[in-house]
């Protein structure tokens, strides 16, 4: 009965692979399905013998694992440094080192995230990195899905240079070292930086063009580019652009909004702006892209769009930020709408819905014209602000169709320090052992929303429900190929047909072996499972246990073909918009130069040759 149950797990492990890798079904019916057919076997053919034993309820496992939980808390966690645009300055610090190029900016990036990786463990490092490299990606206009996925591979191989840079490692230490096996902080880092070498070439040069473009939703929003709004400001007491001086024309402070028009006493001055400081009551008309108004949002310059008062200067409110609740989105005016050939001013938008008009967009020559003076057209696109609920009562409205995919909260950068605490204190507690980095994840998933920086609605969007399934159901196969003994039965075949080989042919034929096991199973339960097999292979062969114990090291590392590998490659899943079959088609050829790069390197290292 044992056999049926191995062959049995292996059979729809098989059919899992094949049914990701076809891209014909999603993500969570191949998982449902997978965890499905693995609780039916189970339940239906129970596993008895001796020392065995799988209940089908310890399948399911698997979606509380500390793993997942970590993933998961993470996300949101980075959700809420993108909430609160943490990660803005630190970006552009980034960008200013490559100077014009954005290409020699990210790389900069990926190679910085590869040697930290290499003193802190490579899980911290990627959530660090992520919301660097998104904001990033948006300030050069760049596809964060090409930056994102070679992030991960990086980190990986930077943690593979020293015993501390990935859990993995650690792992497989403590396991030989109960064996009567040290290995000690460096004892791996030259085979690891030729191997570090030779990956990360390709990662830097050939992994984004075989990515290929991502149609991302998410990353559209993020970045703000398009076309040009024309909004206005009115600047009242207060205000942060009072005494704001232009210098060559221009207004530095304002940013990325380019003014077109400043009213002052009924006087229009117009641009080049020379001497020109901006005084109490001054109306400004001005230019930008999305992103740039919510940026002037979140700074408190208010723009105010106020009726019939609107030109008396007194009567302008008090900037202030919006609310963690306060989200703008872009909505089109129907044709045959009510609102057309009506001015902003007197549509009647802000008063019928409770909402504010931030900005129109149009793609003819609006003119020099007050915002509030621009007459709406059929497909013209009004940014209008507000509280959630007010936007989602536009939805059933027929004058004005809402684009949802372009709502986004405007962010609170007032709270940037304060997320900036809390994902410090994340990734602080994990690495110095204070809690594991599922827990302090969780603590700081749960403080991001208890303090306002993010809502409880924005985290429950940034909840990956495709990670959680795959995951969950991915633990579930690994627990059944080990529980049946199927995972053992494959190690001693592999060393059994290798059993004659030259020892060098040895150590690269377990390399690959332990290579495919950790891309199905995850990295440290391969590691752990190798580790054993790996030492009584080099006691039989004849092969020096430090070098087998390496080829553990690296080859459980080498998680680059699947998501579920790596838990790094979990974490830029959801950002990149990735789907299996990138994983596959850019880290297949990864691992089998890592494979290469090993079966020529490590023999002659580590004296095999003679």
């Amino acid at each position: 009965m044992g056999d049926f149950h191995i062959w049995a797990t292996f059979l729809v492990i098989g059919l899992t692979i094949a049914a990701y890798v076809s891209n014909r079904f999603t993500l969570e019916a191949v998982s449902i399905g997978s965890l499905a057919a693995l609780l039916a076997l189970f339940t239906l053919v129970p596993l008895q013998g001796p020392g065995a034993a799988l209940p089908p309820e310890q399948l399911l496992n698997g979606f509380a694992n500390p793993a997942l939980i970590s993933v998961l808390a993470l996300i949101i966690v980075g959700q809420g440094l993108f909430a609160t645009d943490a990660m803005d300055r630190p970006a552009r610090m980034i960008s200013k080192l490559g100077g014009r190029s954005a290409t020699l900016s990210v790389t900069i990036t990926l190679v910085a995230a590869a040697i930290l990786s290499a003193f802190l463990n490579n899980t911290p490092v990627v959530v660090i990195f992520i919301p660097v490299m998104t904001v990033l990606a948006a300030q050069r206009n760049l596809d964060v899905a090409k930056s994102l996925l070679p992030l991960s591979y990086l980190s990986i191989l930077g943690g593979m240079t020293t015993l501390i840079g990935s859990s993995t490692n650690l792992l497989v230490a403590g396991v030989a070292a109960k064996q009567g096996l040290q290995i000690g902080m460096f004892d791996i880092t030259v085979p690891g930086v030729v191997l570090l070498l030779c990956g990360g070439l390709y990662v830097l040069f050939f992994v984004p063009r075989l990515i290929g473009r991502k149609d991302n939703a998410a990353a559209r929003k993020r970045s703000g580019a398009g076309a040009q709004f024309i909004g206005e400001i009115r600047v009242g007491p207060d205000h942060p652009f009072v005494g704001m001086e232009s210098r060559a024309g221009l207004f530095p402070g304002l940013r990325n909004l380019m003014p077109r028009i400043i009213e002052r006493r009924g006087v229009k001055i117009l641009p080049p702006f020379e001497d020109v400081v901006i005084s109490q009551g001054d109306l400004i008309v001005l230019a930008g892209t999305r992103k740039a108004f919510m940026q002037a949002l979140a700074r408190g310059t208010r723009s105010t769009m106020v009726g019939e008062n609107d030109d008396d200067p007194s009567s302008a409110e008090t900037p202030s930020t919006p609310g963690p609740d306060y989200q703008v989105v872009e909505a089109i005016v129907a044709p045959g709408s009510r609102h057309s050939g009506r001015t902003v001013r007197n549509s009647g938008i802000q008063t019928e819905h409770g909402v504010d008009v931030l900005a129109v967009q149009r793609r003819s020559r609006m003119g020099r014209l007050s915002m509030g003076d621009i007459r709406l057209e059929p497909g013209d696109i009004v940014l209008v602000g507000g509280r959630s609920e007010r936007l989602i009562a536009i939805r059933d409205n027929h004058d004005l169709l809402l684009m949802e995919w372009s709502a986004e909260a405007v962010p609170q950068t007032q709270k940037a320090w304060l997320a900036l605490c809390i994902f410090a204190g994340v990734v602080l507690a994990a690495l110095s052992g204070i809690a594991p980095i599922s827990i302090s994840a969780t603590v700081g998933a749960v403080l991001m929303v208890a303090t306002n920086c993010l809502t409880l609605t924005q985290a429950k969007r940034a909840f990956n429900g495709q990670i959680f399934l795959l995951v969950g159901a991915s633990i579930a196969a690994a627990t059944a190929l080990e529980e049946t003994g199927g995972a053992q039965f494959l190690a001693e075949a592999v060393i059994a047909a290798m059993g004659a080989w030259p020892t060098p042919f040895v150590l690269s034929g377990f390399f690959l072996f332990v290579a495919i096991l950790t891309n199905f199973l995850s990295n440290n339960a391969t590691a752990v499972l190798a580790t054993p097999v790996a030492l009584s292979a080099a006691e039989l062969a004849g092969i020096p246990a430090e070098a087998m114990v390496a080829t553990v090291i690296f080859a459980s590392n080498a998680s680059f073909a699947t998501p579920m590998g790596y838990q790094t490659n979990l974490l830029v899943m959801g950002p990149g918009g990735y789907s299996f079959g990138d994983f596959v088609r850019t880290g297949v050829p990864l691992v089998i130069i890592l494979w290469v790069a090993f079966s020529l390197f490590a023999p002659w290292y580590y004296g095999l040759w003679n």
